[in-house]
């Protein structure tokens, strides 16, 4: 997206507004986009000079409830609510606030914090281990003790196959 400086803009608007150009033959010209060139005037009508500078603003969720409720009452288009309250950005904007009222009411009109949160989540502490009784933990230990008896077997199978297997090989070759 091309950013445009506050002395371009003025000019624009005021090429316009003096009747010197139309809509159409400022955007062949400057090769702008209709809408921002809309805007811009828009925005100078309503708030004349500082509706064309640079405003980087973050709004709050009753600011935001009040230009739905307006445009609500007074039939207003996002385009006309944009200029008459001096949002910056584009029409998106105020569309994105009404389909985040329709989902989630007031509270999903609330700024959400930017950038990365400001601490890492703590972590749980390890759950400390039941408390074992005697016959239990013997119990545990000697499945514990089959399980690695069987596991240890197996292996012992698994490389006996293994050499079986190269020995056979070596006697073919050979």
């Amino acid at each position: 997206m091309a950013k445009y400086n506050e002395a371009f803009k003025l000019l624009v608007v005021q090429r316009y507004t003096e009747g010197q150009e139309g809509y159409r033959r400022l955007v062949k010209q400057y090769g702008l986009d209709h809408a921002t060139v809309r805007r811009w005037v828009k925005s100078y009508e309503h708030h004349g000079l500082s509706g064309l500078q640079k405003n980087f603003s973050r709004y709050s969720a009753e600011f935001k409830l009040s230009v739905l409720q307006r445009m609500r009452q007074e039939y207003l288009s996002a385009r006309q609510a944009i200029a008459l309250f001096n949002i910056r950005g584009r029409v998106g904007v105020v569309r994105e606030w009404e389909r985040q009222y329709h989902e989630g009411a007031f509270q999903a009109l609330e700024p959400k914090p930017r950038g990365c949160p400001t601490k890492m989540p703590t972590a749980e502490p390890p759950k400390p281990p039941l408390p074992v009784t005697e016959k239990s933990s013997l119990k545990q230990l000697l499945q514990e003790n089959e399980y690695l008896r069987a596991e240890v077997a197996y292996l012992k199978k698994l490389r006996a196959l293994r050499q079986a297997k190269e020995q056979a090989a070596q006697q073919k070759r050979g």
